[in-house]
């Protein structure tokens, strides 16, 4: 009889300690407490933080600002970058002028956020609108541009291109 006693108490015992163990893990809704909210989700906060810095590149392009557009970047392409920025082609250069540029899209890419701009860019009388493509991701803590590409150039609404194109 003392084994059915044991197995009586125990029992007796865990369906006691098992609310308790409930309500400590949370299982149960004993807290009033909400669960802590993260501000933003990450992909919303990722576009956000992405269209900021090239929204800061793009002021830094337009104000010729080189020490700002630099900042924008990931340290790996500091380098390249104080070759290129103010050379015949670069961002920077002193014989272009950039009246317009704007954002169109932020889109998650296979290397981290892809924003595409249109950058309008004059040199002497010639004016040109080119689609650019910013890839912006996380570096430790911070966020930052790690690359710049051409982009796709944008086909207006009912207009098929052509193989020729």
């Amino acid at each position: 009889m003392r084994p059915t006693h044991r197995r009586l108490a125990a029992t007796a015992a865990g369906l006691v300690l098992l609310p308790v163990a409930l309500v400590g893990c949370g299982l149960t809704g004993g807290g009033d407490e909400p669960a802590a909210k993260p501000e933003r989700a990450p992909a919303e906060e990722a576009a956000t933080r992405s269209r900021e810095r090239v929204q800061a590149y793009l002021d830094a392009m337009t104000a010729k600002d080189v020490a700002a557009g630099r900042s924008q970047l990931c340290a790996l392409l500091h380098e390249g970058f104080d070759l290129g920025a103010t050379g015949p082609n670069g961002d920077f250069a002193d014989h272009f002028e950039v009246p317009e540029a704007a954002i169109t899209d932020v889109r998650s890419g296979p290397r981290g956020q892809e924003v595409s701009v249109s950058v309008s860019v004059t040199a002497g009388k010639r004016k040109t609108t080119r689609p650019l493509v910013f890839t912006v991701t996380r570096d430790g803590g911070d966020w930052c541009i790690a690359g710049e590409a051409p982009g796709a150039a944008a086909t207006p609404a009912g207009v098929v291109p052509s193989p020729a194109s």
